[in-house]
């Protein structure tokens, strides 16, 4: 399923009117191999009163996101979180509603990923009886990590993981 949602993503670029790539160059990108190791079940639980707030981007824009919740999980045996937010633009579109945004460094960005963080997405449908999956085998670059002129969020302190998550995509391969 993991090799199925990477063609899908590979396609959407070359749907997408503000895809940074063209066909030729999804060649470029590259992936871990799939690994069921982080494909995680985490723990949720759901801010209350949350307020919007701005959450900077690589090209110096604001974009605002509230809080939405909280992921916690296991890997080797040692606990992390995560922070989960909601766009405030992307909550007013009926076909987005649903759509929460999991932006993240790790300590394999600068090597073997893009320096400036990677991204998750799930859904509010996805959360049941306070329970989600976190599948970083779907883990993505921005757009930033392909060209510049993206405004692309800076993943939050707060999700800045002390661990190597080496699954999902890599850094582009084309100079």
């Amino acid at each position: 399923s993991i090799l199925r949602h990477r063609q899908h993503y590979k396609q959407e670029f070359l749907t997408d009117d503000h895809s940074p790539l063209k066909a030729e160059d999804t060649g470029f990108l590259r992936f871990f191999a799939p690994d069921k190791k982080y494909c995680i079940t985490a723990a949720f639980k759901r801010s209350k009163d949350t307020i919007p707030f701005e959450m900077h981007t690589h090209s110096g824009k604001i974009k605002m996101y509230r809080k939405y919740g909280d992921v916690t999980f296991q890997l080797d045996k040692k606990h992390y979180s995560l922070e989960v937010y909601q766009s405030m633009d992307l909550m007013k579109k009926e076909e987005l509603k649903d759509y929460l945004f999991i932006p993240f460094n790790d300590r394999t960005n600068y090597e073997t990923t893009y320096a400036g963080g990677r991204y998750l997405d799930i859904s509010i449908k996805d959360i049941t009886d306070n329970i989600v999956v976190l599948d970083f085998n779907k883990c993505y670059n921005p757009y930033c990590a392909y060209a510049s002129g993206y405004s692309c969020p800076i993943p939050p302190d707060a999700n800045k993981l002390r661990v190597k998550i080496n699954a999902g995509e890599k850094l582009f391969a084309k100079k």
